[in-house]
This record gives structure tokens, sequence and C-alpha cells, in this order.
């Protein structure tokens, strides 16, 4: 009987498996919305497989549905309560609806947004998503409501003990929020110096092109980038 039960289920099994690694092929290609159903069809089946429902999470987040993305990254911190990256998902899914809601609405999801973040730090001391989350999200914030430069260096100085690159851009970041645009330069050339990367080149760019209104120095320094 159990040989019987085995043969039976046995292409369902395959069919699954099929659906997973097609919808994770697809994924990887960045095509969302076909990979989808795959994942759908396979969650069906695999109820509690986690992987299958952070690939779902992720992808409502790149289609910007936002409840969605809430949803299933809930449901995982909620069950791996000790895995930061749920948390930290989670908090990033809550932190781009509340800026497609109204400020009122946005005011309301801060402190939920706040613990998850806090909460994936805490638990993963060498996450420097999390970190930079924390950075953008003390510095964009009013005072009123709790908004700090002191807390956006605090973690910025974390990140600089995990990452040199992540560390100068953070600080450069702070720095170009508040328009102090010759410390930011001190930073970001050095996280460019460091890194030399498409992202630092792009963010020193921006730097002397847009906010110091220097074109020889945003010029020489994309020569000598694509040298």
């Amino acid at each position: 009987m159990k040989y019987f039960l085995l043969i039976l289920f046995f292409p369902l099994f395959l069919w699954s498996q099929s659906d997973f690694e097609q919808g994770e092929m697809l994924f990887k290609q960045k095509k969302y919305t076909s990979a989808k159903p795959y994942f759908q069809n396979y969650l069906k089946h695999n109820s509690s497989d986690s992987k299958t429902i952070e690939y779902l999470g992720d992808i409502a987040g790149h289609q910007k549905q936002w409840d969605e993305a809430i949803g299933y990254y809930k449901s995982l911190k909620t069950k791996y309560s000790k895995n930061a990256n749920y948390h930290y998902k989670y908090g990033g899914a809550l932190g781009m609806k509340a800026k497609s809601v109204s400020k009122f609405k946005a005011l309301g999801m801060l402190d939920d947004i706040k613990e998850a973040f806090g909460t994936a730090a805490n638990l993963d001391k060498n996450h420097i998503e999390t970190r930079w989350a924390l950075v953008m999200l003390y510095i964009e914030l009013p005072g009123i409501v709790g908004g700090s430069e002191t807390k956006a260096q605090k973690y910025a100085d974390e990140l600089m003990k995990l990452s040199k690159v992540d560390g100068y851009l953070s600080k450069g970041y702070i720095d170009v929020y508040f328009k102090r645009y010759q410390k930011a330069e001190i930073h970001l050339k050095k996280a460019h110096e460091i890194g030399h990367s498409k992202t630092t080149f792009e963010k020193l760019y921006d730097l002397y092109l847009n906010k110091l209104k220097n074109a020889e120095k945003a010029q020489k320094l994309k020569a000598d980038f694509n040298a």
C-alpha cells in the first residue's frame, strides 16, 4: 500500500519541485510577473516553505504591492523571530508603504518600522542593510516624531566598523542631507578611493555636479573612472 501511495504522490512532488525551480530561475532573471504563479502554485503544496514565502514577498515588493509584501514578511518574522533579515524586510515594506499613504497614516506606522529595524539590528550585529535603513530613517524623520542626527551617526559609525565604504557613504549621505557639502566631499572621496565602484562614483559625481556645481571636478572624476 505504501508503495502505491509513493507512486501516486511522486509525480505531484516532481511537479512542485519544478514549480519552485522554474520560479527561482525566472526570479533570478528579474522576470517577477512570470515567476509569481510558479511560487504560488508551489506554496499550495508546501505552505510552510520559508524560501517560497520570501520570494513572493520580494516579488510583491518589486511590484510595489506593499500590503502583500508586508503580509508575507510578517508571517516569516513571526514564525522565525530570530531571523534578522525577515525583520529587516518587514520594516522595509512597511517603510515603503508609509511613503505611499497620507502623513497621518504614516505616523501611525512609525513605531512598527522602528521596532522592525531595531530588532534586526540587535539580532545581527553585522547586518549592513539594516543599519543603512536606520541611518536613512533617523535622518529623514522630523525631530518631533523621533528624527535624530545623533542616532543616524550612531548607525553610520556601526557601518564604518563593518565596511569602510558603507561607513563613508553613510556619513556622506548625512552631510549631503544637511547641505554640508564640503564635509560630504571628504567622506564620499574616501568611499570612492576605497570602493571605486559604480555606486561610489555616482554619489561623488552627483555631489560635484548637482550640489557643489563644479562641472570641472565632475568631468575629471568621470574621465578617471572610465579610463
